[in-house]
Order: structure tokens, then C-alpha cells, then sequence
């Protein structure tokens, strides 16, 4: 016998009619709906279709037996509703998997009795959609709020599935669409269970309009829900109920034109009428059916309700040797969606993913989100969609914050806003159990943000299948085993790898691979950064010419991170580094959408700087930058002191007037600015004042550095200029060298001893690097343990060694919990070695809650480099240490009693109502 994947091919096929509608011709009483085996089911029964499969089997096989005998190609199982979510409202949930089992062996029994060689008839397991959402709140106060889960969704399809699989079912009908996700998670169980069984059948899905604008109930274009669902092995695609087949057929000539499936259509008959009835009669529907089969439009035709056999009989005419529709050719751009479709096209050029709604990229947001402040957080998306952000990244990684609770409050709030959740989302989480409870958030097609061979293959072909079963795309960061890709030839070893692994081993879409090859800090003022930028362009174009289909993404702010603090800097930078991307093939990109300068707005003699240092044109670009945002920063500043003087005239000083100053201010002037070109005459001076060399670095030179860790700190200055002062430092002490080494003073040679390492599972290397380079700058012994270090590593290292300071750094939220675990082991060691912590997600309060009481030694936060060697002198001070230590822990203690009394004025909305006043004795 044909299977019909093959007999769909050779001409246009009839489904069933309504089920329903045919039940109600019966007029079977309540008892008829109980039989014998539900007398003592309390509430009324008549009205649960389902359960006729267990009480009157005859009536549905008379049923599926008048349309065979019709001319019904394939009949539809009597088991819409057949799964403990719809059955709960009679109290049958325990009977869903047997309704749906003995509905697919009655259908299974007549269609057999009926096929033959030259027409064979076929099965449909029908799935409903539940009469519950995911995708909207049943509560108008709370929207966030859902009546049902994925997981449990996904539990009762799977159930029913399975009891339409061993009954023996040819193809799985999900049918009535109104929400995408259901049908998503509908989907996801059918190709799960096929899995477990070990077979493979065909999935139709068949949506519904609920507007002319053709939208589904839950605010979907039909286009967004094809991008929805794209990541899935559908069948065919199409649309039922809801309208009559003249209100339908626009809707269906959309989806012909852009489905890459077979089509299918099964209005109802016409739109009901006041009293609730449909006027259209077979003879009248018919010939509107027919218009679609000759318009080479559809591929299976049916009806929906009101309809009956006599309207399957009427349409055998119309398909009669009609050449069936041929599925158009899977879309070769990329398609994502929320309520609306973002097509990829070339014409888009640069998908603009908005940044604001990440706790760890925003202050604000973060502390909206701390706050339950939900309304302005949920503005902070609006505006950046009004501003013209084509996707939202959404990032909740926070230590103090539950992550995933956050991460599906939030999804599911903006789900209820159009004007947000018309953009697709990109769900950036390094956790995977955030990631994956956002997927299930989410109707329509999302980007994963993101996954990387980081911790080998194995982890990577796992992450990689769990987003292709959620039907989304995915970020590739360029980082393996070895670390973070930073040269342009690892950039595309590692992207080549990571798409033969997608394509070839998991089967995903290369369409739907976005590479980020790794955006980093240039003009650091550290020489091997220099290329990071041109690095990212020339991989951009090799990954566009050599792995066809992937897309180039990065986060563009990370570039000028060196520049805190000088928009314009940083905005003239993206704003040239995006322009050389983009022509290389970068098409994504994580950027502040109200950015106002472009590459044409820069002005020439800034341009040609800037390009020089992104493109490392010449050597010496990157100190021409520096000054140009030096002067930038004076005019803002002179700019706002005349403002707060009423517009008094700014004088400017000369350059060389510090020079009048005293020798300690020169001192401290030349290491602020990074003027090495004084320094062998003021120390020569220096030493003949002060009795000790070492007295000139913990004086002046000591003044200086703390001055540039305050304005660093203030954001007066930014990472360049520390690295440059740091490197004058070390030529004052350089040239105080000898002076110390006459003097012979025990120790004197070196500041102390400390171990910097980046913390397992975090391969993100360049604040620690920048930390080893200012403290070996001020006459520290570093021992740079690398990155992705375990604690007993630490540990180890630290006794071997006999360390004086730990430093431990990461960029991403895990490193934050790999932070506390190393306390914990150099306290079961016995140690009390001071641990600095550093690094982009760190702060003072997650110090203090939850490393600060693990161990028993000072744990310090550091909040930039320069602040490094400033600590670390007093930590290394016997006068000094112990007082400090106390303070640290009286200033932690009241971190942390300010962080519980914040938390108890914090109460759920559920206890809130609890506590509301009792003014007309309601308790």
C-alpha cells in the first residue's frame, strides 16, 4: 500500500469533515455520553466528544465510515480533545491516553476496511489546541501570569500521542491553532515520541485566523508563525475553522506562496449566523473549494464545522484529476519572528539587536529588575524597539537574581505588549536551564545567545539539539578548549569546526548559525590588542565567503570599552568598526539602537584617526586616539564648568605649567598623565630629599596612583591612560632601582608575591591580564595561572609558592559561584591569603553576601586595575592589615543588613493580597 507521503504528490486529497457537528446529528442524551462506564462521574458529561470513543464506538465508526464512504482520503481521529488538560474539566484526566488510543483503533479499523491499491485511506491523529495558552495571561491584573507550562503541556501531548501512535495512526493532525507556542510544544511531542517509538510519521499542522488581518488569537502574522514552526519537520501546513473558504482563501494563497510544505484547508462552512448556524450548503462551498485545487493552491482540502459528508462528496468533482500544489523551495534567508516576521533579507543589511534589557550591560535595568519595578523595565524594551531595534536581547544573569525566574517574568511580560513583542527576542544566558526555560516562553522563532565549544563537543551537540527542538536560532561564540579565539586564524578554525558539528551532525539550518568571532578592546594602550578589530573584519569575510549561509554577530561596545566615559569616542568608533564589518558580511550585531553617530557624521581629521586605530593602519594610532579623546574630554569638561559659571570663559593652562608645581604634585602629575619625559630629573631630585628610594613609590608616586584609581573610578579617565600610567610607573621604578638596590633594604625589591587567575569554566582573560601588567608595574612578582583554573589548581599554586595576595577574575555570571568555591577550598587549606576579586559581573554586595563568609581572610573588591596595587600595599602593610581587615568586615556587615531589610520590603503579589486591608469582612 502507498504511503501518503507519496500518494500526496500524485493529486489533491480529501479530508473529513466536521466531527462534531456529525455527533450533534445523533442526539445522543447524557446517558449516552456516560455508558455504562461513567455512571458515577459527577457533573454533566454530554458535550465531551472524546469520551464517546470508550462509551458508544459505534456511532464514531458510523461517523468515519460516512465520510469513507464519501470519499474521504484521510479521516481525522474523534480525539481532539483527548489529553488530561481539556478531560480535567470533567474529571476524566486519567482517561485522555485511552481516549486517544481507542479513537485512532476505530479509525484505524474502518479506514482499512475501505483502502484499496488505487486509493488508500489514511489516519490523522487529531491534536487540539487545549483550552489553555502559553503564550497569554488568564489574568488581566498579572500579565505574566500563564494558566499552563511547556513541560506540562508537553506532557499531556505526549501522553495522547502515545495513545494515537499505538492505535496506529498514519500522520499526527495538529490542528486549530491559536497560540504557537501550544503548537510548538505539540509539535516538539510529536517528534519526541516518534523518536522513543521508533517511527516516523508525518506532523500536519493547521492553524487558525481569527481576524481579517489574519492573525491567530494569541497576535500572530501567518508568515510569523511559519517562522515559528521552520525548525521542525513539518508535513503540511495550513489553516481550519474560524472563517468559510471565501474569507480563507487570501490567507491560503499567502501561505502557498511562502510555505515550503504541502498546503492544506478546511474551513468551516461559511462565517455562523445569529443563531449560531452555518449557512453554507455543500453545493454552494464546494465550487469555492474548487478555485483553490484548480489555482494549483492546495493540497488536501476538508471541512471544518458545519460541514458534513455531503460537502466531502460534493468536492469529489473538483479534485478529480487537478495537478496538486507544489511546495515552493525552503526560504534562503533567515527567518525569525515574534508576533511579525523579520525576514533576513540583503536588503536589511544590519540586524540591530537592542541591549538595554541586560542586568549585566545596564545599571538600570539591573536595578528595575532588583526593584519588581516591571513596568519601567518592560519601557526600557519598548523604546528600544521605537528606537529601531530589530531584535530584544534579554539577559538576566545576575548573582543576586534568580535568573530563570526572572528571565520568564520578563518574556512572558513583554509577550503581552505589541509593540515589543512583535520583534523576536534573543534569550543571552551562560546557564543553560535559563536558556532553555525561556525557549519555552516564547511563540515565536528566538535567538539563543549563546553556546561555544568551550567545554568540548559533547556539551556543545547537546546545546546545539536542545535549541533546534525549541525552534530557534543561535549565537556561536568562537571560543574551544584552547580559550577565547583572538588572532583571526583561530576566529575561523574554531567557526569552521562549529559549523561542520551543526550542519553535518545535528542538522540544523545554516541559516539559522550566527558566529560571533569575538568583538574585543582595542587601543588599550597593550600592543598585542592592536588587531583584535581587523582581526574581527578579515574572519567576518571568511566566514561569509567559506560557510555558507552563517551570519556574523558580536557585541560592539565591548571595541571601545578602553574609552568609558567619552561617548562621542565610543559611539565614532562602533560607528567606523561597523561600517568595514558590515561590508565584510557582519549582519547582527548587540548595539545601543539610539546611537545618533554614523560614519558620515564623523569629521575627517577624527575619522582618519579612528579608522587607523580600528584598522591598525600605523603604529602610534592608538596614542593619537588617546589624545584626541583627551581633548574631547577637556572641552566637555570646560564646557560644563562654564555652564555652572554662568558662561564665564574658560582659560586654558599651558601645557608645561605644572612643571611650576612642587616636586611631589610633579610627580604625581606625570604618573596621572603618563610623562615619562621628566622623570630622571625630579627623581634625581627626589632622592635627595627623600632618606629612602622606596619612600619616593609609597610617596608621591603612590599619591599619583591613588589619584588615578579615584578618577578612573569617577570616569574621568579611561583604561588607556591607567595602562599608560602604569607603565610610567614602572619606569620610575625602574630608574629608582639602582637607589634601592645600594640601599640593600631587605625586601625592598619586591612588593610582594600574587597568584592572577581566571576561574573555571570562564576563558575571558584581558581584565586579568591588564591587572598583571599594572602590578607588575608597581614591582609585584606575578604568577598568571591563565584561565578556566579549578580551586585545588589555586590552591596548590598558592602553598607552592608561598603567595602574599590571590587574584581571581570573570567576565561571566558561573565565575561568580567558581569565585565563592575557591574561598571555600583555601579555607579548608588553612589559608588566609587576601583574595582580590575582579572582573565585569563582580560587586562589593556579592563579596560581602556570599564570598566574604566562606573564608576567613580579607576579601577584597577590586573595581578597576589601578586599584590593585593601592589595596594590595595595605593588605602587605603590618600597620595597616589589620585595621583594614576590620573594616572591610564592618563595612560587608552593613552590605548585607542593608541588602535583607531591601529584601523584606520585597513581597510577592500573592502575599501583598493577602495583607491587604480587611474593610468588609472578607476574611
Amino acid at each position: 500500500m502507498k504511503r501518503l507521503e507519496d500518494v500526496v504528490k500524485e493529486r489533491v486529497l480529501v479530508l473529513d469533515g466536521a466531527m462534531g457537528t456529525m455527533i450533534q446529528n445523533y442526539h445522543l442524551t447524557e446517558e449516552d455520553f456516560r455508558g455504562h462506564l461513567f455512571q458515577d462521574i459527577k457533573g454533566q458529561m454530554k458535550g465531551n466528544n472524546d469520551m464517546l470513543n470508550l462509551t458508544c464506538p459505534d456511532v464514531i465508526a458510523d461517523i468515519h465510515n460516512r465520510y469513507l464512504e464519501a470519499g474521504a482520503d484521510l479521516i481525522s481521529t474523534n480525539t481532539f480533545s483527548s489529553q488530561c488538560i481539556s478531560q480535567a474539566d470533567y474529571s476524566l484526566e486519567k482517561y485522555g491516553r485511552e481516549m486517544a488510543l481507542r479513537g485512532a483503533q476505530i479509525a484505524r479499523k474502518c479506514a482499512d476496511a475501505f483502502s484499496t491499491e488505487d486509493k488508500p485511506r489514511f489516519v490523522c491523529g487529531d491534536i487540539g489546541p487545549t483550552n489553555k495558552t502559553c503564550s497569554m495571561s488568564p489574568d488581566v491584573s498579572d500579565p505574566s501570569a500563564r494558566e499552563i507550562t511547556y513541560d506540562q503541556l508537553f506532557e499531556a501531548y505526549s501522553e495522547q500521542i502515545e495513545g494515537l501512535i499505538d492505535g496506529g495512526v498514519d500522520a499526527l493532525l495538529v490542528e486549530t491553532i491559536f497560540d504557537s507556542l501550544n503548537a510548538k510544544v505539540a509539535i516538539d511531542a510529536c517528534v519526541q515520541t516518534m523518536q522513543r517509538y521508533n517511527v516516523s510519521l508525518p506532523i500536519m499542522v493547521s492553524a487558525t485566523v481569527s481576524d481579517l488581518a489574519g492573525r491567530t488569537l494569541s497576535g500572530q502574522t501567518l508568515d510569523a508563525f511559519l517562522a515559528s514552526i521552520d525548525n521542525y519537520p513539518i508535513f503540511s501546513v495550513g489553516l481550519n475553522c474560524g472563517f468559510g473558504a471565501d474569507q480563507m482563501k487570501p490567507f491560503i494563497q499567502e501561505l502557498a506562496a511562502k510555505a515550503p510544505y504541502y498546503i492544506s484547508c478546511h474551513p468551516n462552512a461559511g462565517l455562523p449566523n445569529a443563531m449560531g448556524l452555518y449557512d453554507e450548503s455543500a453545493e454552494s462551498m464546494a465550487p469555492k473549494m474548487g478555485e483553490m485545487v484548480s489555482e494549483g493552491l492546495v493540497n488536501i482540502i476538508g471541512g471544518c464545522c458545519g460541514t458534513t459528508e455531503k460537502f466531502i462528496e460534493a468536492y469529489q468533482p473538483f479534485v478529480q484529476d487537478k495537478k496538486p500544489h507544489i511546495p515552493v523551495a525552503a526560504p534562503r534567508t533567515m527567518w525569525l519572528s515574534g508576533l511579525e516576521l523579520l525576514n533576513v533579507t540583503p536588503e536589511v543589511q544590519f540586524v540591530n539587536v537592542g541591549e538595554r534589557c541586560n542586568v549585566a550591560g545596564s545599571r538600570k535595568f539591573l536595578r528595575l529588575i532588583k526593584e519588581k519595578n516591571y513596568e519601567e523595565a518592560t519601557s526600557i524594551a519598548r523604546k528600544q524597539v521605537e528606537d529601531g531595534a530589530l531584535v530584544i536581547d534579554v539577559n538576566m544573569d545576575d548573582a543576586l537574581l534568580d535568573a530563570k525566574e526572572e528571565m520568564v517574568k520578563f518574556l512572558n511580560l513583554i509577550a503581552s505588549e505589541p509593540e515589543i513583542a512583535k520583534v523576536p527576542v534573543m534569550i543571552d544566558s551562560s546557564k543553560w536551564d535559563v536558556i532553555l526555560a525561556g525557549l519555552k516562553c516564547v511563540q515565536g522563532k528566538s535567538i539563543v545567545n549563546s553556546i561555544s565549544l568551550k567545554n568540548g563537543e559533547e556539551e556543545f551537540l547537546s546545546h546545539a539539539r536542545d535549541i533546534k527542538r525549541y525552534g530557534a536560532a543561535v549565537v556561536v561564540m568562537c571560543f574551544d578548549e584552547k580559550g577565547q579565539a583572538t588572532s583571526y586564524e583561530r576566529r575561523i578554525e574554531i567557526a569552521e569546526r562549529a559549523y561542520k558539528l551543526l550542519t553535518e551532525k545535528v542538522g540544523m539550518n545554516p541559516l539559522d548559525i550566527i558566529f560571533d568571532p569575538n568583538v574585543l578592546s582595542i587601543a588599550t594602550g597593550m600592543e598585542e590588542h592592536d588587531n583584535y578589530a581587523l582581526d574581527f573584519i578579515n574572519a567576518t569575510g571568511w566566514i561569509k565567503k567559506n560557510l555558507p549561509g552563517a551570519h556574523i554577530s558580536g557585541g560592539v561596545s565591548n571595541l571601545s570599552f578602553s574609552f568609558r566615559g567619552i561617548n562621542y569616542i565610543r559611539e565614532a568608533m562602533h560607528a567606523v568598526f561597523l561600517y568595514h564589518a558590515i561590508r565584510q558580511g557582519m549582519d547582527f550585531g548587540i548595539v545601543n539602537p539610539s546611537t545618533r553617530i554614523t560614519y558620515e557624521d564623523i569629521p575627517q581629521e577624527h575619522l582618519k584617526v579612528i579608522e587607523d586605530v580600528v584598522l591598525n593602519r600605523r603604529k602610534g594610532a592608538a596614542e593619537d586616539l588617546i589624545e584626541l579623546a583627551d581633548k574631547i574630554k577637556a572641552q566637555m569638561d570646560a564646557a560644563k564648568e562654564a555652564a555652572k559659571n554662568g558662561n564665564a570663559p574658560v582659560v586654558q593652562k599651558k601645557e608645561d605649567a605644572w612643571r611650576k608645581e612642587s616636586l611631589s604634585d610633579r610627580l604625581a602629575y606625570a604618573l596621572r598623565k603618563g610623562i615619562g619625559d621628566y622623570l630622571e630629573e625630579d627623581l634625581k631630585e627626589a632622592l635627595s630629599l627623600y632618606p629612602h628610594a622606596v619612600n619616593i613609590i609609597e610617596g608621591p608616586l603612590m599619591a599619583g596612583m591613588n589619584k588615578v584609581g579615584e578618577l578612573f573610578g569617577e570616569g574621568k579617565m579611561f583604561l588607556p591612560q591607567v595602562v599608560k600610567t602604569a607603565r610610567t610607573m614602572k619606569q620610575a621604578v625602574s630608574i629608582l632601582q639602582p637607589a634601592i638596590e645600594a640601599e640593600k633594604s631587605q625586601g625592598q625589591t619586591s612588593a610582594g608575591k600574587i597568584i592572577l587567575a581566571t576561574v573555571k569554566g570562564d576563558v575571558h582573560d584581558i581584565g586579568k591580564n591588564i591587572v598583571a601588567v599594572v602590578m607588575g608595574c608597581n614591582n609585584y612578582e606575578v604568577i598568571d595561572m591563565g584561565v578556566m583554573v579549578p580551586p585545588e589548581q589555586i590552591v596548590k599554586k598558592a602553598i607552592e609558592e608561598k603567595v602574599d595576595l590571590v587574584g581571581l577574575s570573570g567576565l561571566i555570571t558561573p565565575s561568580l559561584e567558581e569565585m565563592v568555591n575557591v574561598a571555600r577550598a583555601m579555607r579548608d587549606a588553612g589559608l588566609e591569603i587576601p583574595i582580590m576579586i575582579g572582573g565585569a559581573t563582580t560587586s562589593e554586595l556579592h563579596v560581602a553576601l556570599k564570598i566574604a563568609p566562606v573564608y576567613g581572610g580579607p576579601v577584597i573588591w577590586m573595581k578597576d586595575a589601578s586599584q590593585n596595587p593601592i589595596i594590595a600595599s595595605k593588605l602587605l602593610n603590618d600597620s595597616e592589615k589589620v585595621n583594614y581587615h576590620k573594616q572591610l568586615d564592618e563595612q560587608y556587615e552593613k552590605l548585607r543588613e542593608g541588602y535583607f531589610v531591601e529584601q523584606e520590603k520585597l513581597v510577592s503579589l500573592d502575599d501583598a493580597r493577602k495583607n491587604k486591608l480587611d474593610l468588609f469582612g472578607e476574611k
